[in-house]
């Protein structure tokens, strides 16, 4: 087992312009040190179809692979009428199956959204923690990183231009980093 953690970072957003794109790229930018932060993509993933289980769709698989690989996740959301949206519902469906063999099982995880609006996904966060209930993975309660207002916090390039949410990001990550050393102690 290595001593470095490796972080599966997932987008729940396809757009190209996403502020949760851009938020997931500085996150990797700011991966702390004995870390790496790999950025797995949602695009291709089908809709989920159990009658596919058998045949898993290559996209999946592939998905599916990287997270049971990764020491660690990190989510990065937005919101979409009130919950997440559907593309990384589908993702994670494909990576728990087929029931038993399931990529998120006793894997730590964090998350961190970034909104236009004023709850900076909160609600979208808190639906995910209801998922991890049943996936059996260990979320990170603290810091939580709900980027508000977000539009003004990124420049038109994507780049992140406000200190303090660069450094709760920062310290979501060291935090994530750290629990992540102490489930694997604790497991040892």
């Amino acid at each position: 087992m290595s001593d470095v953690i490796r972080i599966a970072g997932i987008a729940g957003s396809l757009r190209k312009g996403s502020l949760n794109q851009s938020a997931l790229r500085v996150a990797a930018k700011l991966a702390p040190k004995g870390s790496i932060l790999d950025i797995v993509d949602l695009e291709g993933i089908p809709g989920f179809n159990e009658d596919l289980e058998e045949k898993f769709p290559p996209p999946a698989r592939e998905f599916k692979a990287k997270v049971k690989a990764a020491d660690a996740i990190l989510i990065v959301t937005p919101e979409y009428n009130y919950s997440v949206p559907g593309v990384l519902k589908n993702a994670i469906d494909w990576a728990s199956r087929p029931y038993g063999d399931s990529a998120w099982n006793a894997k730590p995880v964090a998350i961190m959204g970034a909104s236009p609006g004023m709850l900076g996904t909160a609600r979208a966060q808190y639906h995910l923690r209801q998922m991890f209930v049943f996936l059996n993975m260990f979320p990170l309660n603290q810091p939580e990183v709900m980027i508000a207002n977000a539009a003004e916090k990124f420049d038109e390039q994507g780049n992140l231009t406000d200190a303090k949410t660069e450094q709760k990001i920062a310290e979501l990550l060291e935090a994530l980093v750290d629990w992540t050393r102490r489930l694997r102690k604790a497991r040892a």
